[in-house]
């Protein structure tokens, strides 16, 4: 089973990666990165895109239909807590030239990290890459 870094290099090895990181999205902290980062500092991107997992992670208005955390009638405390699993599997963000693919890991101790991938648009195969990803997410030992 491979390690932070096994991953980060095989998601890599996808058509069109330009980056990956393992991120804990309550902290913003970057595990691990490998590859050029958007915007030059992955420090910055781990914690904008951690503020954006925390958002949709925390967001019952995601969530399945009648799943745990989904959207309650009225405000509540956080639909997630930090050792359940977030209501959403991935994220996609387009910009004019790449993907950001961002997978929740799911772990027994605290689900509280994700993948994010940076894929050039022209050269990266979205389908292949989030099948790919949600692969090394559920083979990923952190520890």
């Amino acid at each position: 089973m491979p390690g932070i870094d096994e991953s980060l290099l095989e998601a890599m090895r996808l058509p069109g990666a330009r980056g990956a990181s393992l991120v804990d999205w309550i902290s913003g902290l970057a595990l691990g990165a490998v590859g050029e980062a958007p915007g030059g500092d992955w420090e910055a991107t781990a914690a904008e895109t951690a503020e954006l997992a925390r958002h949709v992670a925390e967001s019952g208005s995601l969530a399945a239909a009648g799943a745990p955390g989904a959207a309650p009638a009225r405000p509540a405390a956080p639909a997630v807590a930090p050792e359940k699993e977030p209501p959403v599997e991935d994220m996609i963000a387009t910009t004019a030239d790449a993907y950001h693919l961002i997978r929740f890991v799911s772990t027994p101790f605290d689900s509280t990290v994700f993948l994010h991938l940076w894929l050039d648009r022209n050269d990266g195969n979205l389908a292949l890459a989030r099948i790919r990803l949600s692969e090394m997410a559920d083979r990923l030992v952190l520890g």
